[in-house]
């Protein structure tokens, strides 16, 4: 019978459960578990589709074409595997399903209530996502207190009833602060945290406290006494260098085995951690260090730096970087900036490369084709994602196939030379509003082209399917029109993957430009499918052209510059 551990969080939002949740995840399966990993979403959206990245971070995608908090992301980084969407439950999609059953008579009549059928509803969500496990680890997010969990911590107590206590651990994440004036670890938001989750009638296993640095044990004392846990169960969680360590620190505290020990299961494997503490000591010790150069416009909220916005991508430099033994050292750009002073691209020779991510919408555009165009003119290493990629087609139309006045429909519609556009399909579904969920989404397989850079690292890095196809996951509207391929080809632009629709149609999902160090961009996320140890190859191999740049030594020194004007 599948085991179920819930981990909530107090005090915070961002407390850490995600990384928690993974960290366990990855250590049940060095346990010879067969492990699964749902979140829950309180919000009333139906998915993270529609949401803007700097309201609740990335969007991540995965490989059947669900829309999800990047904690799902983090997920697949720690345990190395794909997780399906059905996996993200919302408070949107409860509701949205209990309606459209009554809607369609599928209560017989009966008057439709919170309790039993949206309980019902979620607990159902989540048995059928846990089917076949050994561990279902189910992460809730918001924090305990919150309105919008009440549903889903009643939920999680009715399964609890169904499935007997001895078969459901609770594991409680909270925050410990130390208010700058009082110079002191607080543990009283900790105990209110633990007060309201026991209102609703649950009772933490274990404790996992997050704090800038280990918990002492006069507050530990505290915790233990207001949780009435013994002094094992609570587990202190300081901030670590990379989320890459906790686990191990998780491991090296036993809270994997005291949670097999409350839920009577038995490792059936011995834990091997090698790729681990290798990656761990290339990400704390490499041989030397790379800038690269992320121009962007998801980076600001408020006052505030907003990084997570490109959370993924990220990791995946990192992963590239384990790979190369370097340290991956991220500039973060605002693209407008390049838009009013064009001048401050001058800013990125300090770069051993340049990255444009993915994006939607006019701001910033100009700036990022300009970011493009300086890269490949001073041939700087490039690695356009997305709409990195859309944009690099507009920027070679305008300065290299003589099309001035090329551009992206999102931006200009009335563009005499739409080099980027609309397909008919999306056409439509956007005049019908039709905004969730109707991207093009998931995995989809691309034709590669021998001889280039892109077939090279697939088949380098093992990722080339026996067919030749390159499998990546896309989250986009856009495509390279059609009409404008072989004008952009006569004058040197190579394509160097394409996906195939029924129709014969051709979308092209990767270029490169020859003579360049490496200049390649995709209309898919590669960094959807990028693994500690198993990096993806376009990011592999972007790294390796800004570790091989002869100017990497003037680049090193003029590092300092960048991080005083990093954004």
């Amino acid at each position: 019978m599948t085991k179920y551990i819930i981990v909530v969080g107090g005090v915070i939002s961002g407390v850490g459960k995600g990384v928690i949740t993974a960290s366990l995840g990855a250590i049940f399966k060095q346990y010879g578990h067969r492990v699964c990993l749902i979140k829950i979403d309180p919000y009333i959206n139906v998915d993270a589709g529609t949401l803007r990245p700097t309201e609740h971070g990335e969007v991540w995608v995965t490989y059947d074409g669900g829309e999800i908090d990047q904690d799902l992301g983090t997920y697949e980084r720690f345990i190395d595997e794909s997780i399906p969407k059905k996996n993200n439950i919302t408070t949107g999609q409860i509701y949205q399903a209990v309606i459209e059953r009554e809607r369609q008579g599928g209560y017989l009549g009966k008057t439709v209530q919170f309790v039993p059928h949206i309980l019902d509803e979620i607990r159902n969500r989540i048995t059928d996502a846990a089917a076949g496990y050994d561990i279902a680890l189910i992460e809730l997010g918001g924090t305990v207190g919150d309105y919008e969990n009440v549903p889903f911590l009643c939920a999680v107590k009715s399964l609890e009833r169904l499935c007997g206590r001895a078969h459901v651990a609770y594991v409680h994440v909270t925050y410990l602060p130390v208010p700058s004036h009082i110079g002191e670890m607080k543990t009283k938001p900790a105990q209110q945290a633990l007060k309201l989750l026991n209102e609703s009638g649950i009772f933490p296993d274990l404790v996992i406290c997050r704090s800038a640095d280990e918990v002492d044990a006069v507050r530990r004392q505290k915790i233990e006494t207001y949780a009435h846990l013994p002094h094992e169960s609570v587990i202190s969680s300081p901030d670590s260098s990379t989320i890459y360590q906790v686990p191990l620190d998780l491991e090296r505290k036993g809270v994997a085995q005291k949670l097999m020990d409350i839920l009577g299961m038995q490792p059936t494997a011995v834990p091997q951690w090698q790729v681990w503490q290798h990656a761990l000591q290339r990400i704390t010790a490499p041989s030397r260090t790379i800038t690269i150069g992320i121009v962007g416009k998801y980076i600001e909220s408020g006052d505030y730096a907003m990084t997570d916005s490109y959370v993924s991508i990220s990791h995946a430099l990192l992963h590239a970087g384990i790979a190369h033994d370097v340290r991956v050292q991220i500039t973060w750009f605002n693209a407008q900036e390049f838009e009013m002073d064009p001048a401050a691209l001058v800013r990125l020779q300090a770069c051993d490369g340049i990255l444009v991510p993915g994006g939607f919408g006019t701001t910033g555009v100009e700036g990022k084709i300009a970011t493009i165009a300086y890269a490949r003119e001073q041939k700087i290493p490039y690695l356009g994602i997305c709409y990195g990629m859309q944009l690099a087609v507009v920027e070679y139309a305008r300065h290299k196939a003589g099309l001035h006045d090329a551009a992206t429909t999102e931006v200009n519609p009335s563009t005499p030379h739409p080099v980027v556009t609309l397909l008919p399909l999306q056409q439509k579904l956007l005049q019908g509003h039709a905004y969730g969920g109707t991207m093009r989404l998931g995995d989809y397989a691309a034709h590669s082209t021998p001889n280039t850079h892109m077939h090279r690292l697939y088949s380098q890095l093992h990722r080339l399917q026996t067919d030749g196809t390159v499998i990546e996951r896309h989250r986009h509207r856009y495509e390279v029109n059609p009409a404008y391929v072989e004008l952009l080809q006569s004058h040197g632009l190579c394509f160097s993957g394409y996906y195939e629709r029924e129709d014969g149609t051709r979308l092209m999902e990767f270029l490169e430009i020859h003579g360049h160090p490496f200049f390649v961009a995709t209309q898919a996320h590669p960094e959807f499918t990028s693994r500690l140890g198993n990096p993806n190859p376009l990011f592999y191999g972007f790294v390796q052209a800004c570790v091989s740049m002869p100017t990497h030594k003037y680049h090193i020194q003029q590092k300092t510059v960048a991080v005083q004007n990093n954004l």
